[in-house]
């Protein structure tokens, strides 16, 4: 018979080890980022995503520019939540697991969108307070976060994209867009810091979720608005000098990554490679069930059945048989199957800088 102290040594051994290999059950999720991952934020400003849009999965449009689902959809459903409401759309929506402030066109740095990272950082803001102080009167218990749930959500943010290629099209120079990467960094690291340090560090709120970007050479309304001379084209069809922006982008933004975690040591950061693999899917399509894996599945005309023009949605346009053997939905963004795909590598944290699954990364490192 072992002796008293043993069994109570033994005993919160136990407990520690049960706690440290749950399931992390996020109670919320907060989302920040651009049309990657919004639910319908640019649609309740400016008007609804127009049909084929939603086709997919919601047969109506549903404030995505997809047939369907997206990543952050499936992270949602992932962890047992709802899917998120847009912060922005404000009538009868249920916040009560969450908010999603992602808005189409967002920025890292303040550009031409009304919405850029910082704004969403103080939308946060506003609706932690605001939603607290209903709450502190007794009303719309049912429609908005627990208190606790802020410090015990996870944090997700899907932006950077609309940064790079906003360089180019002002006739900035690959040169010149990767100059401006440390300058973009530093604003997504200073909007990481408020939403951690004057929301929710001090509370216990720390988990985050990361995406770098994904591979810009390979999307439509990039290949057909920039030429390329055919040495800068790779085997696969994407443009090689987009790709090397964003790579050099997503190694400065693990750089930044690594510094935020010395500067908040008890955050916690998973950093996931999406560019990996999304470029495997689209270099291996065949491969993977899909097929013309540059070629929109919405849009009209040219090599890419894309036209800036006359984007999905437009009278022209129309949607292709089968979306769910498509990799591109409107040469901007990926169909519902594709976005299934990606969510599949990336769950299990193969891809994550640590190697952290999604159910896991409240946790310091991978068990």
């Amino acid at each position: 018979m072992l002796p008293p102290i043993a069994s109570i040594l033994i005993g919160s051994l136990l407990l520690q080890l049960t706690a440290a290999s749950a399931p992390c059950a996020f109670p919320a999720i907060f989302n920040f980022g651009d049309s990657n991952s919004d639910t319908g934020g640019l649609s309740s400003a400016f008007g609804q995503a127009p049909p084929p849009n939603g086709e997919t999965f919601f047969r109506k449009p549903a404030g995505r520019y997809c047939d369907g689902r997206l990543l952050i959809d499936f992270i949602a459903n992932s962890s047992g939540l709802p899917r998120l409401n847009a912060y922005l759309d404000s009538v009868g929506t249920n916040f009560s697991h969450g908010a999603n402030f992602a808005t189409a066109g967002s920025t890292i740095r303040p550009q031409n969108t009304p919405f850029s990272l910082d704004v969403q950082t103080w939308q946060f803001s506003q609706f932690k307070s605001r939603s607290q102080s209903f709450l502190d009167q007794g009303l719309f218990k049912d429609q908005l976060p627990k208190k606790e749930y802020f410090s015990r959500a996870l944090y997700t943010l899907d932006i950077g994209q609309n940064d790079l290629t906003a360089g180019y099209f002002s006739n900035m120079t690959s040169e010149e867009v990767k100059a401006s990467i440390p300058d973009i960094l530093d604003k997504f690291s200073i909007a990481v810091k408020v939403i951690l340090l004057q929301s929710i560090y001090g509370e216990g709120g720390r988990f985050f979720w990361v995406h770098n970007t994904g591979p810009l050479g390979c999307l439509a309304y990039v290949l057909d608005r920039l030429l390329l001379r055919a040495p800068e084209v790779d085997r696969f069809g994407c443009g090689s000098p987009f790709n090397e922006v964003a790579q050099l982008f997503n190694t400065q933004l693990e750089e930044a990554v690594a510094q935020l975690r010395e500067d908040l040591p008890l955050a916690v950061f998973t950093l996931v490679d999406v560019y990996s693999v999304k470029y495997e899917l689209i270099s291996h399509a065949t491969k993977h069930g899909f097929e013309l894996p540059l070629v929109a599945c919405c849009g009209h005309g040219g090599k890419y059945n894309y036209n800036a023009h006359n984007g999905c949605g437009s009278k022209i346009t129309k949607s292709c048989k089968d979306p769910s053997k498509r990799i591109i939905w409107d040469g901007v963004h990926y169909t519902e199957a594709a976005n299934r795909w990606v969510f599949d590598q990336i769950a299990e944290g193969k891809f994550s800088v640590p190697p952290t699954p999604l159910r896991m990364a409240c946790k310091e490192r991978a068990l």
